[in-house]
Formats: C-alpha cells, sequence, structure tokens
C-alpha cells in the first residue's frame, strides 16, 4: 500500500485548481470470538480505504462528488481523482457550498509519521483470562459467549485549502454473554474503552453470575408503565438516539421532536431538571477522546462536506437541563442563526444530584424493575422520537432496594426526549457500552437513572 501522506499529496496535485478534499483511513483490528465456553476464531485485520471528494464550479453553482476505494499505486490514485472530478461535474448543485475552512494550525505535528497498529500482545491476556474463565464457568453450569475486539484507525485529511491533518484513535470494545446449561437464564454485560488489556474477566464473570443467581427466582409482573432503573448501557443507547436525531436543519423544517411549536427549533427549552449532555474531543477520560477535526464523506443534515477540516468545538447539548444546542453544519447554522455545532463522537451525561454506581442507586429504590440493557431500538415516530425495542437478558424486580427475582423480558416504547422530565434518581456517570448502537458510537458516559412511568408495553419471548 501507498502511504497516506503519499495519497493524499498525489491527489492534491490532481485537483486542477479546483477544491478538493482527500481522507485516507488505514485501519488495524484483532478480534477474538468464543462460544459455548470454547475459542472459536481469531483475526488480524489491516485495511486502508481513500475517499476523494471532488467539487466543481460552473455557473449554477458548486457541484460536489465522492468517490471511494482502495489503492496499490501512483495510477489507482489518479483514476480515483479522476473519477470524483468527472462525477461532481454532473452532481446536482449543492445548498451548502462554502469555502473549505481555514486552518489555525494547518498540520498536524505527526503528520508524517507512521501509522500504528496493534497485534496479539493486545489480546494475549485477555485469551488467558478466558481460559481461567470457562473453567471457573464450568463449576457455576455456566457457559460463555462473546466477541473482543481492538482497533487502531488512523485518519488523515488533506486538501486545498492547505489542511493536512491526523488523528489516531483507538478502541476496544467486549461483549460476552452468560448461560446455564439448559439454556434457561441468560446474563449480558459490556464494556468499551481504549485497550483490552484493562479488561477484568474476574470481575465480569462475578457480574454475571450475580445476574444469573437473580433469575433462579421468577416472579409474574405485567407489562404497563412502572418506575424502571435503567443501567448505563441502557441510558447510553437512548441518549444516543437522541443525539443522533438532534440535528437542527430537521428541527427548524418542522420533522422533529425538536421543532419549536410555532416554527424554529425548541432551543431554549426545559427538558428535565439538573440534566447535562454534552460532547468534548478533548474529554478528561483518554478512553473517550476522539478527533477534534470534522472528516466526513457526504453531506446529511448533521455533515457537510464543506466543512472538512473545520474544528469540532466542546457543546453542551443539554445544559442544566436545558436544550442549549442543536447539531449544526456551517450551513445550518447560518439558516436558523444556532451557532456552529458539528457532530463529535462521544457523549457525557450527567445529573446535579446523581450518586452511587448501579447497585447503590438500586439500593435506594423502594419499588420498580431494574433493566440491564436494551435491544433491537428502532424510532417509531420522529417528531415524538418515540422509540420501541426489546429489554433482554434479563429484567429484575427491586423492592425495598433488594433484587427479589426476576420477570422476563418486554417490549418497550420510549422516547429519550420525554423520559428526561421523569427521571426521579440517578447514580455517578460511568463509561459504558450501548448493546444497540456501541457498534456505531462507543463513547458513552452516562449515568445509571431511575425513570418514573417507563412504558414496558407488552411482555417478550426474548433472551
Amino acid at each position: 500500500m501507498m502511504q497516506p501522506q503519499q495519497i493524499v499529496d498525489r491527489a492534491l496535485r490532481g485537483a486542477a485548481g479546483e477544491t478538493m478534499v482527500v481522507l485516507v483511513e488505514d485501519t488495524d483490528q484483532i478480534n477474538l470470538r468464543w462460544a459455548n465456553s470454547t475459542l472459536t476464531t481469531n483475526g488480524h485485520v489491516h485495511g486502508q480505504t481513500v475517499d476523494i471528494i471532488a467539487c466543481h464550479r460552473d455557473r449554477a453553482g458548486t457541484r460536489t462528488a465522492t468517490v471511494s476505494g482502495q489503492v496499490a499505486d501512483a495510477a489507482d490514485v489518479d483514476q480515483l481523482v479522476a473519477r470524483a472530478r468527472e462525477a461532481a461535474q454532473t452532481a446536482a448543485v449543492a445548498a451548502d457550498a462554502a469555502e473549505l475552512p481555514t486552518q489555525s494550525q494547518p498540520t498536524s505535528p505527526d503528520w508524517d509519521h507512521d501509522s500504528p497498529g496493534t497485534g496479539p500482545h493486545e489480546i494475549r491476556d485477555l485469551a488467558v483470562d478466558l481460559g481461567e474463565m470457562f473453567r471457573a464457568g464450568a463449576a457455576r453450569d455456566t457457559c460463555y459467549f462473546g466477541y473482543a475486539e481492538h482497533d487502531v484507525t488512523t485518519t488523515h485529511l488533506g486538501s486545498t485549502a492547505g489542511a493536512r491533518l491526523r488523528w489516531t484513535q483507538h478502541s476496544s470494545r467486549l461483549e460476552t454473554t452468560a448461560r446455564d446449561s439448559a439454556g434457561a437464564r441468560s446474563a449480558w454485560h459490556g464494556e468499551a474503552g481504549n485497550s483490552l488489556r484493562s479488561v477484568d474477566l474476574a470481575t465480569v464473570a462475578d457480574t454475571l453470575a450475580t445476574q444469573l443467581s437473580w433469575q433462579q427466582r421468577q416472579v409474574k409482573v405485567p407489562p404497563g408503565r412502572h418506575t424502571v432503573l435503567l443501567s448505563p448501557s441502557a441510558v447510553a443507547d437512548l441518549m444516543v438516539e437522541f443525539y443522533w436525531y438532534a440535528d437542527a436543519e430537521s428541527a427548524a423544517a418542522g420533522r422533529s421532536v425538536f421543532s419549536g411549536s410555532n416554527g424554529g427549533t425548541r432551543v431554549g427549552e426545559p427538558l428535565g431538571e439538573g440534566i447535562t449532555l454534552a460532547s468534548d474531543p478533548h474529554h478528561p477520560d483518554p478512553t473517550m477522546r476522539c478527533a477534534d477535526f470534522v472528516a466526513v464523506t457526504g453531506g446529511s443534515p448533521t455533515t457537510s462536506v464543506f466543512d472538512n477540516g473545520g474544528p469540532k468545538p466542546a457543546t453542551e447539548w443539554i445544559a442544566d437541563g436545558v436544550l442549549n444546542q442543536l447539531v449544526t453544519t456551517r450551513a445550518s447554522a447560518a439558516t436558523t442563526g444556532l451557532g456552529y455545532a458539528p457532530t463529535v463522537d462521544n457523549l457525557s451525561m450527567s445529573t446535579t444530584v446523581g450518586h452511587g454506581d448501579l447497585m447503590e442507586v438500586a439500593g435506594r429504590l423502594e419499588n420498580g424493575l431494574l433493566i440491564t440493557c436494551l435491544w433491537y431500538n428502532r424510532v417509531v415516530d420522529p417528531e415524538t422520537l418515540l422509540l420501541t425495542g426489546l429489554t433482554r437478558d434479563g429484567v429484575y424486580l427491586v423492592a425495598d432496594g433488594e433484587v427479589v427475582g426476576s420477570c422476563g423480558n418486554y417490549r418497550f416504547n420510549e422516547s429519550p426526549v420525554g423520559l428526561l422530565r421523569r427521571i426521579v434518581d440517578s447514580g455517578s456517570p460511568e463509561r459504558t457500552l450501548a448493546r444497540e448502537l456501541g457498534d456505531y458510537f462507543a463513547r458513552a458516559t452516562v449515568p445509571p437513572l431511575v425513570v418514573a412511568d417507563y412504558n414496558l408495553s407488552t411482555s417478550s419471548d426474548a433472551r
């Protein structure tokens, strides 16, 4: 493969005086899979993707097109550039056309460095610990199924505006399910970070064993509206959906839950009490940090290719319970009158009175249902952001601060916007993995939440 810097320089030389952005993404990943307490597969994969974003200006306006591919040599780069330029000439005129952002620091200090990778050293200890967990599980009549991966992705962005920007993202993810030998009881655990070497499998196994023990007693709780304790994983799934639909363009057009009743947006309206929802590429937790510049391949209500290379500032989406900002491009910021706030690849939530971990919050709950994770979530109505989905791997009845048994699983119908007004208790924020959306959004720090009148609409056979 050509080096990313070579690809960027070669492609930009073919811009022929027109605006162009080049994105090169190098990914190195190592992974493990296990089933029925047996390691099944492992892999070490390296890949590179090149995206050429070409712009063409004529009397009608500016047109843009993106062509993606893999390259082996300079001829491949030239071919991608030619295809992108040709496609741009016949594309529709871009409504968000603008000059590319100017750069206060046009070149990243590590621009010329080699892209780092991962390797067997990252999973060696984990594989040994898995063996010990499998042997201990056999004595507990427990089998484990799961997946772990560590990937290192380096993005190089170059543009005709002079940008030479680079970011290396280290990401790790582990998910495992424990089941009894009869398959009647199951529990799930997931976590995300930037290294698998920090995973404590002994603690994971103890957590799963506790949840399986709770399922030895079955209690019947009919569907309906209940006070629920949502684990950080479940909260992350709901808040990521909130974030993904919180764009200013859709709100201003009257198409979303964030649309104002008399036009405009709901920015400035209270959504709950004492809640902060924020994103910051320079988060204090190293495992939450992410790229602080825009690097996108296409346009949408939340992205504009003309913003490529621009900064990503820290933003409070909700500040002290009030909707403070919606996601904007430079174009939608101008049309809506809101500040410029592009998406950032992390999300943090906190409450002013929250304290304690999940089980400490459960200890304060007089009567409610503990939901450990959500699954198969889908948007039913964008205008209210009503979601439907399933609980999975156990919902537990809590009475007088104690888990007293398992009540199966449910389908839910709930809005992550509407439930913010019904938070009655919360814990301390913690790093977590959203079960449903963790494949796409793995950097979340949120608290457990107690929510009143959560709609568990029907019982479910999901496990």
